[in-house]
């Protein structure tokens, strides 16, 4: 999901970071984006696994 303003979004993340945050804290917070953003398009496209085949898989109860 290529969002076609990633500049503006990208200084929106910083204006919310606290003063004293580092930079290990701006690459958690871009990581985080990207990783909801492939999330979501891995659900829109049909790339998921139920959560029962997932705890079968794993030996989990339910």
């Amino acid at each position: 999901m290529q969002n076609p303003n990633v500049k503006q979004e990208a200084y929106q993340l910083v204006e919310k970071l606290p003063e004293d945050a580092t930079w290990d804290d701006l690459m958690y917070e871009i990581y985080v984006r990207q990783a909801v953003e492939a999330g979501l398009e891995d659900s829109k496209s049909g790339r998921t696994v139920d959560v029962k085949e997932v705890r079968a898989k794993f030996g989990l109860s339910n």
